[in-house]
């Protein structure tokens, strides 16, 4: 392949006033790099030094084509002119990968040329490697000639290093949890692109207890490491925003606007500029606030209560949400020019239990955590800790808290342990405090959940089983899926398994059908 070379004429250098040096012309000499043609940019004003220097090259270098290229500057010193007209010139070069090895001269020029070199190779708008040229060291040097790819891949030990830094990332957003669950390690790691390179707004959905909260913060000490924000993290609880202060919180008053001393007040937008704002339970937010939470958000400007001058803050978003808001918007109980603007990009964080493979790691960090708020070993009795993750990795166990309700029960063992030992006995206590819980918490809403599909009287038995199995059901890929879960135990002393039959002969008694559930 042939070798091409680009470089500005350097009007310095090029003229031999360092020791006779002319870095443009020996290059063109360098031994085992044969340059096959040079595109030498230059400007009118040093037209004759240009034509000077093709001369002498072609005396020193026959086999060189030399191609001058007139780039006339009004400041070779203005980034913004010396890129547009180099951008302008790669635009219009025919580059032939497959024919020629492009190079950038980077000796020659100002350091603002060199800079703008440097970008477009980088950006592989020009797909060149770069060369430094210097001065002989000695009476027999011809000088030093360093050839740099931009293309790290090439390098196996950047590229591991590129790769360690990329796990050490997810690792921190995954809080250090070893976690196995491949859909949820999937997105962790777009996560981690989205946080790393872009300053648009995440939007984290999930059901309540999913993690949200702690995701948002480490999502921005993420930023924090990465450099794209320099301000502290702010966390405002949407649902507590009700009422004549929800304003005053947000968006800070003047002592104007109420008379009185000491009600002055910056507000939660002012003290998250040039940090990160985390809207929690944003879809608890009312529509009057969402309006100018969104102005905001795309002015960077706002005015607070009692004030007729705007103020600025330029924060990153965050927004946490545990119902789904599009939903809520084409119902109109959330803004769609808001949601609009929170869902480039959006996570839908799964619940725990979609991911059993992650309870053993989970349970790990859980007792760590435990034994640091105690200031004490704690540990499981073999038999204790086979009982308490079979129960937590139950189809029948649905943790509606999530790592709420998971993490809350770890640290209860942990506390009422006798010698630091959980034993079977305390397991059994809590899975039975667990399920007391859950069965209180769903009455009202196992009522309300079957009422959206069956409209006679039911049973309380039969009103807390059909609830169970709509929940399922919603949560499962297909029927066979579901009807897995529902029976798990029954099955293994059925000789034939039809589960997705028996799941249908018991959604007919109330007149229901796959389809009347999984769509709804």
């Amino acid at each position: 392949m042939r070798n091409v070379v680009l470089g500005f004429l350097g009007t310095q250098l090029d003229s031999g006033k360092r020791r006779g040096w002319r870095p443009t012309v020996n290059l063109c000499e360098v031994d085992g790099f044969a340059v096959d043609r040079l595109e030498l940019l230059y400007d009118q004003k040093f037209s004759r030094l240009a034509h000077g220097i093709k001369r002498d090259i072609e005396v020193v270098s026959p086999d060189t084509e030399v191609v001058l290229n007139r780039m006339d500057m009004a400041d070779p010193w203005d980034l913004e002119e010396v890129y547009a007209k180099l951008f302008d010139f790669a635009q219009s070069y025919g580059f032939d990968e497959d024919r020629e090895r492009y190079h950038i001269h980077l000796t020659t020029g100002t350091h603002v040329g060199q800079i703008c070199w440097f970008l477009l190779s980088e950006s592989r708008h020009i797909p060149a490697a770069l060369i430094q040229t210097g001065p002989p060291r000695g009476e027999e040097s011809k000088g030093t000639f360093d050839l740099i790819d931009l293309d790290l891949s090439r390098y196996d030990a950047l590229q591991q290093r590129f790769d360690q830094q990329s796990r050490e990332y997810g690792d921190l957003l995954k809080g250090g949890i070893e976690t196995l669950n491949a859909a949820y390690n999937a997105l962790i790691d777009r996560i981690e692109q989205v946080a790393g390179l872009s300053d648009a707004p995440i939007l984290l959905q999930g059901e309540s207890g999913t993690g949200k909260s702690e995701l948002a913060q480490r999502i921005y000490e993420l930023k924090l490491q990465r450099r794209r924000v320099k301000g502290r993290l702010v966390q405002v609880n949407c649902a507590t925003l009700r009422g004549g202060s929800a304003l005053a919180t947000l968006f800070g008053q003047r002592r104007s606007y109420t008379g009185q001393a000491g009600t002055e007040r910056a507000g939660l937008l002012r003290e998250a500029d040039g940090g990160v704002l985390f809207l929690d339970d944003i879809d608890e937010l009312g529509l009057e606030e969402q309006a100018l939470l969104l102005h905001a958000i795309e002015a960077g400007r706002y005015y607070p209560l009692g004030s007729d001058s705007e103020v600025t803050s330029r924060f990153q978003v965050i927004a946490g949400a545990s119902q789904d808001l599009m939903t809520l918007a084409s119902n109109g109980k959330f803004r769609i020019d808001l949601l609009s603007r929170l869902n480039l990009w959006t996570f839908r964080l799964p619940p725990l239990r979609d991911r059993p493979e992650d309870l053993e790691a989970n349970l790990r960090f859980e007792l760590a955590r435990a034994e640091k708020a105690l200031g004490t070993r704690v540990g499981f009795n073999a038999d204790a800790a086979e009982a308490w993750l079979r129960f937590a990795k139950a189809p029948s166990t649905q943790w509606p808290g999530n790592f709420r309700d998971f993490s809350g029960a770890i640290l209860r063992l942990c506390t009422l342990a006798p010698r630091g030992r959980i034993t079977r006995a305390q397991v059994a206590d809590e899975i039975a405090t667990l399920e007391r819980r859950w069965r209180a918490a769903d009455g009202d809403a196992d009522s309300k959940l079957v009422a959206e599909f069956v409209n006679t009287r039911l049973d309380p038995f039969d009103i807390a089983q059909l609830a169970q199995t709509i929940r399922t059901c919603r949560t499962s890929s297909s029927l066979s899926d579901a009807g897995r879960k529902l029976f798990a135990v029954s099955r293994e002393d059925r000789k034939t398994r039809n589960d997705s039959d028996r799941l249908r002969k018991y959604l007919s008694k109330f007149g229901l059908s796959w389809n009347d559930i999984s769509t709804r």
